[in-house]
């Protein structure tokens, strides 16, 4: 399996942007497609993001579409999602996870299919 390790969470003003980074170690990182997921307190997990192995082929959750980006660098093991125009509804634990197929739609239980997990890190927007 792959290691996975979230930073770049914080507490940002609406209408503001973040980048969160999710850096790789163990397995090699380009086999594997990266998710990008959030969970809210008392809310299911819900997907946000994903690409596959080279960044080529992204998917999108419907709430952040033409607001986030998900990439990637190969190179440097680490997967990246930029956060813009934040609202505070996007406030949750942001998590990244790995799978080694790219296989959209992602929906609900579409955290089920990624094996690898980070530990989270928590984005709060405040308006």
């Amino acid at each position: 399996q792959v290691q996975l390790v979230e930073s770049g969470g914080g507490l940002v003003q609406a209408g503001g942007s973040l980048r969160l980074s999710c850096a790789a170690s163990g397995r090699i990182f380009s086999s594997y497609a990266i998710g990008w997921f959030r969970q809210a307190p008392g809310k299911e997990r819900e997907f946000v993001a994903a690409t596959n192995w080279n960044g080529g082929n992204t998917y999108y959750a419907s709430s952040v579409l033409g607001r986030f980006t998900i990439s990637r660098s190969n190179t440097r093991n680490t997967a990246y999602l930029q956060m813009n125009s934040l609202k505070p509804e996007d406030t949750a634990v942001y998590y990244c996870a790995a799978d080694p197929t790219f296989r959209p739609p992602y929906g609900l239980g579409g955290a089920t299919s990624f094996g690898s997990w980070g530990q989270g890190t928590q984005v709060t927007v405040s308006s």
